[in-house]
């Protein structure tokens, strides 16, 4: 049969009241009728309930029933009922299940009795969990069905659904997200995709014999990245901390001890700005490899990208610029090449900050009048270069202001081995062949902790801890930072708040 919702809350008519207007006599009948079921000593929230199969294994073991056939065996469902209807002497509902599956439930007179029918009628609203007990069978309209013989509440929802058919605003399914994976299929899948792209993803990174590590959140220093962080105190040692803004730091020392292959998929924190990129908290992926360089963090890279996709999609990605072909040559741009053929001008680490200027004048490009020439020249890229790549593309030879951490260019002078991998306009993640002399290591952190005391606060700190760990000697490696908050956005086509489960959002007023 057609499953369009009912009405719920007792009403004889749907409802697609938004969910900040929820009617409060709506509430009122809800909780009138969890009273009604305690008072007559049943139970509105039993520990458990007698499930003996889920909606899916009945659809799998009985889903060959011919219409009109029904067996004598006897299952236990439980569910969410997300449509009833109800007439004189027979119920129907759909029940639905937390992987999205559905099944009908039928009562009936002759089954379950007035008492019980008249109990169902009256009592149960979209939304409930109930328990069902009974025969499968297929109905008179081929729908694969439990007969029930008995039915029990599982859980009252007080709160109406949203009309099954509507759609959420995107704030709604944000701020109540709960409320978007009940009502909508593709938030369901958007979990159940994101959880197979970090499977396929870890798998990758296990066949190459990669070791899962974990590394303080809670840190003294805060490092790794240009980022601001968020600012706490430990109260028990009396000790101003930071939340981690990369898992960099704590790998690397892994690495000198060494555990030769290493990697961490953690939260990290940074107190910037949110839009459709950007969130405070997101996920990364970081991987080192002893012995490796920014090329073999290159391969392993789009071996874990082209998993991902095949785990949940296509290597061919649609979006509103064209068609992205993961399966096409993934190129390799240097950065001042690539800045160069979009001024039109021969541009190199060495031209003047006063041209750079001018040309950021030319190109209508912002910039701060005391950057020096490569920080301009880093505006110039990002804001004229990268959204124009919409294939796969290592930008690579960084000048070496750039990546604090990265190995000094073996042939280039004044560059560094590092890139940053854009698709569709968008970073998705960088590596770099690791800097791992420790003077000249110092040498770049205590310039940006100047950098930091002169009021930069995307600066890093000096860690002296980190500098004596690269004083026992860490091998050359190759290291790679991966945000699957963007790489989901990529596969999936959507913005990084629909990526993730339970993003940030403002308190409402």
């Amino acid at each position: 049969m057609t499953e369009t919702p009912a009405a719920s809350a007792g009403s004889n008519e749907p409802t697609d009241a938004p969910l900040e207007n929820e009617l409060p006599e709506q509430m009122q009948v809800r909780r009138a009728k969890r009273k009604q079921l305690l008072d007559s000593d049943r139970e509105a929230y039993p520990v458990t309930v007698p499930v003996t199969h889920t909606l899916s294994q009945v659809r799998t073991e009985w889903g060959h029933l011919e219409t009109g056939e029904e067996t004598q065996d006897a299952v236990g469902v439980a569910g969410r009922v997300v449509f009833v209807r109800n007439t004189g002497k027979l119920a129907f509902a759909t029940l639905q299940a937390g992987d999205g599956t559905r099944l009908q439930a039928m009562l009936s007179l002759a089954e379950v009795g007035a008492e019980q029918l008249a109990d169902w009628k009256s009592l149960v609203d979209l939304g409930d969990h109930v328990f069902i007990d009974g025969r499968v069978i297929s109905s008179r309209r081929g729908e694969l069905s439990v007969m029930a013989s008995r039915w029990q509440m599982a859980s009252k929802a007080l709160r109406p659904l949203p009309i099954l058919h509507k759609e959420l605003s995107e704030e709604q399914r944000v701020r109540r997200r709960y409320v978007d994976l009940i009502v909508r299929d593709e938030a369901r899948q958007m979990v159940m995709n994101r959880a197979a792209m970090v499977r396929a993803i870890r798998g990758v990174l296990e066949t190459h014999e990669f070791i899962e590590v974990e590394t303080p959140i809670l840190q003294p220093v805060h490092g790794g990245a240009n980022a601001k962080p968020f600012h706490t105190h430990l109260n028990a040692m009396d000790l101003p901390m930071t939340l981690r803004i990369a898992l960099e730091l704590y790998l690397k020392r892994a690495v000198v001890g060494g555990i030769d292959r290493v990697f961490e998929i953690g939260r990290i924190f940074r107190n910037e700005g949110i839009d459709s990129t950007h969130s405070p908290e997101f996920t990364m992926l970081e991987a080192y490899l002893a012995y490796g360089d920014q090329r073999s963090m290159a391969d392993l890279t789009k071996e874990m990208i082209l998993a991902a996709a095949d785990a949940i999609g296509s290597r061919q990605i649609e979006t509103p610029r064209g068609e992205i072909d993961l399966n096409a040559e993934w190129e390799w741009l240097p950065f001042y090449r690539g800045l160069s053929n979009t001024l039109g001008v021969a541009v190199t680490v060495t031209t003047p900050a006063e041209e750079l200027t001018a040309l950021a004048k030319q190109h209508e490009v912002d910039i701060n009048p005391g950057w020096d020439g490569e920080k301009i020249a880093m505006e110039l890229f990002s804001e004229l270069v990268e959204p124009t790549l919409l294939q796969p593309t290592f930008v690579c030879e960084y000048p070496a202001s750039a990546q604090p951490l990265a190995r000094p260019h073996r042939t280039e002078p004044g560059l560094i081995e590092a890139w940053d991998l854009i698709i569709d306009g968008t970073e998705r993640g960088t590596a770099f062949s690791e800097l791992v002399d420790p003077e000249i290591q110092r040498q770049r952190l205590t310039e940006q902790s100047l950098k930091a005391a002169g009021g930069d606060a995307e600066a890093m700190q000096l860690d002296e801890d980190f500098l004596q760990a690269l004083e026992y000697a860490a091998p050359p490696m190759g290291g790679l930072g991966l945000g699957l908050d963007r790489v989901m956005m990529l596969l999936s086509g959507s913005g990084i708040r629909e990526t993730i489960l339970f993003p940030f959002v403002k308190p409402e007023a």
